[in-house]
Protein backbone atom coordinates (compact mmCIF):
# COMPACT_ATOMS: atom_id res chain seq x y z
CA UNK A 1 0.00 0.00 0.00
CA UNK A 2 1.38 3.62 -0.63
CA UNK A 3 -0.62 5.16 2.26
CA UNK A 4 2.36 4.87 4.08
CA UNK A 5 4.55 6.70 1.82
CA UNK A 6 2.41 9.06 1.19
CA UNK A 7 2.18 10.02 4.93
CA UNK A 8 5.86 9.59 5.28
CA UNK A 9 6.04 12.96 2.60
CA UNK A 10 3.84 14.57 4.39
CA UNK A 11 5.30 14.69 7.64
CA UNK A 12 8.57 15.21 5.70
CA UNK A 13 7.30 18.39 4.20
CA UNK A 14 5.80 19.63 7.45
CA UNK A 15 9.28 19.48 8.79
CA UNK A 16 11.21 21.53 6.19
CA UNK A 17 8.29 23.97 6.28
CA UNK A 18 8.82 24.12 10.16
CA UNK A 19 12.98 24.58 9.84
CA UNK A 20 13.21 26.54 7.05
CA UNK A 21 13.23 30.83 8.36
CA UNK A 22 9.61 32.07 7.25
CA UNK A 23 9.00 33.77 3.87
CA UNK A 24 7.74 37.08 3.80
CA UNK A 25 4.27 37.91 2.13
CA UNK A 26 5.93 40.73 -0.30
CA UNK A 27 9.81 40.38 -0.78
CA UNK A 28 11.11 43.76 -2.08
CA UNK A 29 13.96 43.44 -4.38
CA UNK A 30 16.81 45.94 -3.92
CA UNK A 31 18.19 48.58 -6.95
CA UNK A 32 21.78 48.96 -7.74
CA UNK A 33 21.94 52.76 -8.30
CA UNK A 34 23.10 53.86 -11.46
CA UNK A 35 27.03 54.91 -11.53
CA UNK A 36 27.74 58.70 -11.79
CA UNK A 37 27.40 60.97 -14.06
CA UNK A 38 30.50 61.89 -16.40
CA UNK A 39 29.62 64.78 -18.76
CA UNK A 40 31.68 63.73 -21.92
CA UNK A 41 34.00 66.39 -22.46
CA UNK A 42 35.78 67.82 -25.81
CA UNK A 43 38.99 68.41 -27.15
CA UNK A 44 38.57 72.18 -26.24
CA UNK A 45 37.10 71.40 -22.66
CA UNK A 46 33.87 72.37 -23.11
CA UNK A 47 31.34 69.59 -22.20
CA UNK A 48 29.44 67.73 -24.83
CA UNK A 49 25.67 67.62 -25.06
CA UNK A 50 23.90 64.06 -24.66
CA UNK A 51 20.74 63.48 -25.86
CA UNK A 52 19.31 60.73 -23.08
CA UNK A 53 15.54 59.69 -23.90
CA UNK A 54 13.64 59.36 -20.46
CA UNK A 55 13.62 55.13 -21.12
CA UNK A 56 17.41 55.14 -20.53
CA UNK A 57 16.48 57.61 -17.31
CA UNK A 58 16.97 55.91 -13.89
CA UNK A 59 13.49 55.70 -12.24
CA UNK A 60 13.57 54.52 -8.84
CA UNK A 61 10.99 51.76 -8.28
CA UNK A 62 10.30 49.03 -6.15
CA UNK A 63 9.30 45.47 -7.74
CA UNK A 64 8.75 42.27 -5.29
CA UNK A 65 9.00 38.74 -5.94
CA UNK A 66 5.97 37.18 -8.00
CA UNK A 67 4.41 34.89 -4.56
CA UNK A 68 1.53 36.18 -6.10
CA UNK A 69 -0.13 36.81 -9.43
CA UNK A 70 -0.87 40.55 -7.80
CA UNK A 71 2.71 41.18 -6.90
CA UNK A 72 4.40 40.50 -10.08
CA UNK A 73 3.73 43.69 -12.03
CA UNK A 74 3.25 45.59 -8.71
CA UNK A 75 5.90 48.87 -8.74
CA UNK A 76 5.71 51.55 -6.63
CA UNK A 77 8.17 55.06 -5.73
CA UNK A 78 10.72 54.31 -3.54
CA UNK A 79 9.37 56.92 -0.41
CA UNK A 80 11.16 55.64 2.24
CA UNK A 81 11.33 59.54 3.69
CA UNK A 82 7.46 59.20 4.12
CA UNK A 83 6.11 59.40 7.97
CA UNK A 84 4.84 56.17 8.97
CA UNK A 85 2.56 56.77 11.61
CA UNK A 86 -1.16 58.53 11.61
CA UNK A 87 -1.88 62.08 10.35
CA UNK A 88 -2.23 64.85 12.61
CA UNK A 89 -5.71 64.53 13.75
CA UNK A 90 -6.67 67.96 13.89
CA UNK A 91 -6.05 69.16 10.88
CA UNK A 92 -7.91 66.06 9.48
CA UNK A 93 -11.25 65.23 8.95
CA UNK A 94 -13.85 62.28 8.66
CA UNK A 95 -14.98 61.82 4.91
CA UNK A 96 -18.53 60.69 5.30
CA UNK A 97 -21.17 61.81 3.42
CA UNK A 98 -18.67 63.15 0.41
CA UNK A 99 -17.93 59.27 -1.70
CA UNK A 100 -21.00 59.22 -2.29
CA UNK A 101 -20.21 56.90 -5.65
CA UNK A 102 -20.49 59.66 -8.24
CA UNK A 103 -24.11 60.45 -7.34
CA UNK A 104 -25.62 63.58 -7.31
CA UNK A 105 -28.36 64.78 -4.48
CA UNK A 106 -31.31 62.93 -6.15
CA UNK A 107 -29.28 60.00 -6.56
CA UNK A 108 -28.69 59.96 -10.11
CA UNK A 109 -24.93 59.05 -11.59
CA UNK A 110 -23.44 62.14 -12.73
CA UNK A 111 -19.69 61.01 -12.63
CA UNK A 112 -19.28 57.29 -13.97
CA UNK A 113 -16.77 54.91 -13.17
CA UNK A 114 -16.65 56.05 -8.95
CA UNK A 115 -17.98 53.88 -6.08
CA UNK A 116 -16.43 52.05 -3.09
CA UNK A 117 -13.17 52.39 -1.99
CA UNK A 118 -10.82 52.06 1.22
CA UNK A 119 -11.77 54.25 4.23
CA UNK A 120 -10.27 57.92 4.37
CA UNK A 121 -9.30 61.40 6.38
CA UNK A 122 -9.44 64.92 4.44
CA UNK A 123 -6.57 66.74 4.92
CA UNK A 124 -7.07 70.48 5.23
CA UNK A 125 -4.33 71.42 3.14
CA UNK A 126 -3.05 75.25 3.31
CA UNK A 127 -3.03 76.41 -0.02
CA UNK A 128 -3.18 79.88 0.45
CA UNK A 129 0.03 80.20 2.57
CA UNK A 130 -0.50 83.54 4.29
CA UNK A 131 1.46 83.27 7.53
CA UNK A 132 4.75 85.10 7.12
CA UNK A 133 7.73 84.13 9.31
CA UNK A 134 10.00 80.57 8.68
CA UNK A 135 8.16 77.34 9.12
CA UNK A 136 10.10 74.13 9.62
CA UNK A 137 9.12 71.01 7.72
CA UNK A 138 8.34 68.64 10.83
CA UNK A 139 7.42 65.64 8.37
CA UNK A 140 6.66 64.48 4.96
CA UNK A 141 3.12 62.54 4.54
CA UNK A 142 1.62 60.33 2.03
CA UNK A 143 -1.80 61.74 1.42
CA UNK A 144 -4.74 59.21 0.08
CA UNK A 145 -6.55 61.80 -1.51
CA UNK A 146 -3.76 63.40 -3.69
CA UNK A 147 -1.03 62.00 -5.57
CA UNK A 148 1.42 64.32 -4.45
CA UNK A 149 2.70 64.36 -0.83
CA UNK A 150 2.34 66.65 2.46
CA UNK A 151 4.73 68.15 4.30
CA UNK A 152 3.47 68.86 8.04
CA UNK A 153 5.32 72.60 8.54
CA UNK A 154 5.26 74.18 12.18
CA UNK A 155 5.44 77.72 12.51
CA UNK A 156 8.64 79.00 14.78
CA UNK A 157 6.91 81.94 16.23
CA UNK A 158 3.76 80.21 17.46
CA UNK A 159 4.36 76.92 16.99
CA UNK A 160 1.16 76.37 14.89
CA UNK A 161 1.35 73.37 12.67
CA UNK A 162 -0.16 73.15 9.08
CA UNK A 163 -0.04 71.06 5.83
CA UNK A 164 1.14 72.44 2.46
CA UNK A 165 1.67 70.47 -0.67
CA UNK A 166 5.58 69.13 -0.63
CA UNK A 167 7.76 70.29 -2.66
CA UNK A 168 10.14 67.71 -4.85
CA UNK A 169 13.37 66.87 -2.46
CA UNK A 170 11.90 68.33 0.42
CA UNK A 171 13.10 66.79 3.71
CA UNK A 172 12.24 66.76 7.16
CA UNK A 173 14.09 69.87 9.04
CA UNK A 174 14.15 71.71 6.71
CA UNK A 175 13.21 75.98 7.30
CA UNK A 176 10.71 77.42 4.63
CA UNK A 177 8.89 81.00 4.47
CA UNK A 178 6.20 82.55 2.55
CA UNK A 179 6.02 86.10 1.35
CA UNK A 180 2.60 86.75 0.52
CA UNK A 181 2.17 89.60 3.01
CA UNK A 182 5.32 91.32 2.13
CA UNK A 183 9.17 91.57 2.62
CA UNK A 184 10.28 91.53 6.00
CA UNK A 185 11.86 94.31 7.48
CA UNK A 186 14.96 92.60 8.44
CA UNK A 187 15.58 91.10 4.86
CA UNK A 188 15.05 94.65 3.66
CA UNK A 189 18.01 95.83 5.99
CA UNK A 190 20.16 92.74 4.61
CA UNK A 191 20.12 94.84 1.65
CA UNK A 192 21.25 98.11 2.87
CA UNK A 193 18.10 99.22 2.87
CA UNK A 194 17.40 99.41 -1.09
CA UNK A 195 15.09 96.67 -2.77
CA UNK A 196 17.66 94.71 -4.91
CA UNK A 197 15.32 92.83 -7.30
CA UNK A 198 18.75 90.46 -8.12
CA UNK A 199 19.65 89.80 -4.56
CA UNK A 200 15.90 89.74 -3.27
CA UNK A 201 15.86 86.65 -5.93
CA UNK A 202 18.92 84.72 -4.29
CA UNK A 203 17.76 85.18 -0.80
CA UNK A 204 13.94 84.26 -1.38
CA UNK A 205 13.68 82.19 -4.68
CA UNK A 206 14.54 78.50 -2.43
CA UNK A 207 12.34 75.39 -2.93
CA UNK A 208 9.22 75.17 -1.15
CA UNK A 209 9.11 79.00 -0.37
CA UNK A 210 6.22 81.00 -1.37
CA UNK A 211 6.40 84.36 -3.69
CA UNK A 212 3.67 86.54 -5.15
CA UNK A 213 4.83 85.71 -8.79
CA UNK A 214 6.17 88.78 -9.64
CA UNK A 215 8.89 88.30 -7.17
CA UNK A 216 9.94 85.13 -9.00
CA UNK A 217 12.65 85.47 -11.76
CA UNK A 218 11.92 84.46 -15.06
CA UNK A 219 12.70 80.60 -16.10
CA UNK A 220 11.67 79.60 -12.98
CA UNK A 221 9.95 75.97 -12.15
CA UNK A 222 6.91 76.93 -9.46
CA UNK A 223 4.09 74.81 -8.53
CA UNK A 224 1.19 75.79 -6.82
CA UNK A 225 0.70 78.68 -8.79
CA UNK A 226 -2.67 80.82 -8.48
CA UNK A 227 -4.67 82.83 -10.84
CA UNK A 228 -6.32 85.76 -8.94
CA UNK A 229 -4.24 88.16 -6.16
CA UNK A 230 -5.86 86.56 -3.45
CA UNK A 231 -6.69 83.12 -2.67
CA UNK A 232 -4.45 79.88 -2.88
CA UNK A 233 -3.00 77.94 -5.87
CA UNK A 234 -5.15 76.20 -8.30
CA UNK A 235 -2.72 74.99 -10.95
CA UNK A 236 -0.07 72.29 -10.96
CA UNK A 237 -0.83 70.55 -8.15
CA UNK A 238 -0.81 67.18 -8.64
CA UNK A 239 2.45 65.27 -8.24
CA UNK A 240 5.59 65.89 -10.37
CA UNK A 241 4.11 68.74 -12.21
CA UNK A 242 5.20 72.71 -12.31
CA UNK A 243 4.85 75.67 -14.47
CA UNK A 244 7.48 77.84 -15.81
CA UNK A 245 7.36 81.81 -15.75
CA UNK A 246 7.66 83.15 -19.02
CA UNK A 247 7.59 86.76 -19.20
CA UNK A 248 6.38 89.65 -16.90
CA UNK A 249 3.97 92.71 -18.36
CA UNK A 250 4.97 95.89 -17.25
CA UNK A 251 3.07 98.91 -16.61
CA UNK A 252 4.24 102.79 -16.53
CA UNK A 253 2.94 104.54 -13.84
CA UNK A 254 3.45 108.27 -12.16
CA UNK A 255 5.78 107.28 -9.52
CA UNK A 256 7.91 104.20 -11.57
CA UNK A 257 7.34 100.71 -13.59
CA UNK A 258 4.63 97.81 -12.29
CA UNK A 259 4.06 94.67 -13.00
CA UNK A 260 0.55 94.23 -14.02
CA UNK A 261 0.51 89.99 -14.68
CA UNK A 262 2.60 87.16 -16.19
CA UNK A 263 2.31 84.61 -18.19
CA UNK A 264 3.49 81.01 -17.17
CA UNK A 265 3.33 78.27 -19.25
CA UNK A 266 1.69 75.12 -17.96
CA UNK A 267 3.04 71.35 -19.29
CA UNK A 268 0.35 71.35 -22.03
CA UNK A 269 1.99 74.03 -23.69
CA UNK A 270 -0.87 76.66 -22.93
CA UNK A 271 0.63 80.00 -21.71
CA UNK A 272 -1.93 81.57 -19.20
CA UNK A 273 -1.58 84.85 -17.82
CA UNK A 274 -2.20 85.47 -14.04
CA UNK A 275 -2.50 88.29 -11.47
CA UNK A 276 1.01 89.45 -10.93
CA UNK A 277 0.17 88.90 -6.86
CA UNK A 278 -0.91 85.06 -7.37
CA UNK A 279 0.91 82.82 -4.92
CA UNK A 280 3.43 80.56 -6.40
CA UNK A 281 6.11 77.53 -4.44
CA UNK A 282 9.46 77.31 -6.06
CA UNK A 283 10.39 74.09 -6.85
CA UNK A 284 8.11 70.93 -8.69
CA UNK A 285 5.65 69.28 -7.04
CA UNK A 286 6.33 66.20 -4.55
CA UNK A 287 6.26 62.28 -5.67
CA UNK A 288 7.25 62.42 -9.44
CA UNK A 289 7.46 59.08 -10.24
CA UNK A 290 3.97 58.06 -9.46
CA UNK A 291 3.31 58.25 -13.00
CA UNK A 292 5.45 54.94 -13.27
CA UNK A 293 3.07 53.21 -10.75
CA UNK A 294 2.03 50.07 -11.79
CA UNK A 295 -1.16 49.23 -9.42
CA UNK A 296 -0.29 45.05 -9.79
CA UNK A 297 -4.27 44.14 -10.21
CA UNK A 298 -7.67 45.26 -10.56
CA UNK A 299 -8.29 45.11 -6.70
CA UNK A 300 -5.89 47.91 -6.20
CA UNK A 301 -7.95 50.11 -8.31
CA UNK A 302 -11.00 49.17 -6.70
CA UNK A 303 -9.45 50.40 -3.37
CA UNK A 304 -8.83 53.64 -4.66
CA UNK A 305 -12.59 54.12 -5.29
CA UNK A 306 -12.29 53.33 -8.89
CA UNK A 307 -14.79 51.34 -10.90
CA UNK A 308 -14.27 49.16 -13.98
CA UNK A 309 -14.46 50.72 -17.19
CA UNK A 310 -15.53 49.24 -20.57
CA UNK A 311 -15.51 50.28 -24.17
CA UNK A 312 -18.39 51.50 -26.26
CA UNK A 313 -17.21 49.15 -28.98
CA UNK A 314 -17.91 46.20 -26.33
CA UNK A 315 -21.39 47.26 -25.60
CA UNK A 316 -24.92 46.70 -27.23
CA UNK A 317 -26.05 49.27 -29.78
CA UNK A 318 -29.13 49.83 -27.02
CA UNK A 319 -26.28 51.35 -24.92
CA UNK A 320 -23.59 52.79 -26.38
CA UNK A 321 -23.53 54.98 -30.39
CA UNK A 322 -20.42 52.49 -30.74
CA UNK A 323 -21.69 49.18 -29.90
CA UNK A 324 -23.70 46.68 -31.80
CA UNK A 325 -22.75 45.34 -34.99
CA UNK A 326 -21.22 41.60 -35.75
CA UNK A 327 -17.66 41.13 -34.53
CA UNK A 328 -15.43 44.42 -33.79
CA UNK A 329 -17.00 47.07 -35.87
CA UNK A 330 -16.37 50.44 -35.62
CA UNK A 331 -19.63 51.57 -37.30
CA UNK A 332 -17.82 54.19 -39.77
CA UNK A 333 -18.73 56.89 -36.84
CA UNK A 334 -17.23 59.99 -35.44
CA UNK A 335 -15.89 58.82 -32.21
CA UNK A 336 -18.72 60.03 -29.45
CA UNK A 337 -19.59 59.68 -25.93
CA UNK A 338 -22.56 57.90 -24.48
CA UNK A 339 -24.61 60.94 -24.79
CA UNK A 340 -23.46 61.66 -28.19
CA UNK A 341 -20.34 64.49 -27.92
CA UNK A 342 -17.57 64.23 -29.55
CA UNK A 343 -14.68 62.96 -28.19
CA UNK A 344 -11.88 64.11 -30.07
CA UNK A 345 -10.42 67.68 -31.12
CA UNK A 346 -12.71 70.27 -32.80
CA UNK A 347 -15.31 70.33 -30.41
CA UNK A 348 -15.22 73.58 -28.44
CA UNK A 349 -15.26 73.25 -24.41
CA UNK A 350 -14.38 76.63 -22.82
CA UNK A 351 -16.59 78.88 -22.39
CA UNK A 352 -16.92 82.77 -24.40
CA UNK A 353 -16.09 84.94 -21.07
CA UNK A 354 -13.06 82.72 -20.53
CA UNK A 355 -11.36 83.63 -23.31
CA UNK A 356 -9.43 86.53 -22.50
CA UNK A 357 -7.33 84.68 -19.82
CA UNK A 358 -5.70 81.88 -21.60
CA UNK A 359 -3.89 81.88 -24.75
CA UNK A 360 -2.73 79.13 -26.71
CA UNK A 361 0.51 78.23 -28.86
CA UNK A 362 -1.81 76.43 -31.94
CA UNK A 363 -1.26 76.49 -36.02
CA UNK A 364 -2.92 78.96 -37.85
CA UNK A 365 -6.85 78.01 -38.60
CA UNK A 366 -6.59 78.16 -42.10
CA UNK A 367 -2.90 75.93 -42.29
CA UNK A 368 -3.39 72.66 -43.90
CA UNK A 369 -7.07 73.49 -45.03
CA UNK A 370 -8.23 74.77 -49.04
CA UNK A 371 -9.32 77.96 -49.46
CA UNK A 372 -13.01 78.55 -50.40
CA UNK A 373 -12.68 79.45 -54.05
Amino acid sequence: MLQPRICRLQLLRLGRALLSPARAYATAVAHVPPPAYEPAVAGNGSVLRTHSSRKDEFIPLRTYKPRTPGLRHLKRPVNDHLWKGRPHLQLTIARKGQHLGGRNNSGRVTVRHRGGGHKRRIRIVDYKRYLPGKHVVERIEYDPNRSAHLALVTRAATGEKSYIVAADGMREGDEIESYRTGIPKDLIASMGGIIDPGMLAAKTAARGNCLPIHMVPLGSQVFNVGSKSKGGGVFCRSAGTYAMVMSKEEVSKTNGVEIASVTVRLQSGELRKVSSDACCTIGVASNPQSHFTSLGKAGRSRWLGRRPEVRGLAMNAADHPHGGGRGKSKGNVHPVSPWGTPAKGGYKTRHKRNKHTFLVQDRPRNQGKRRPR
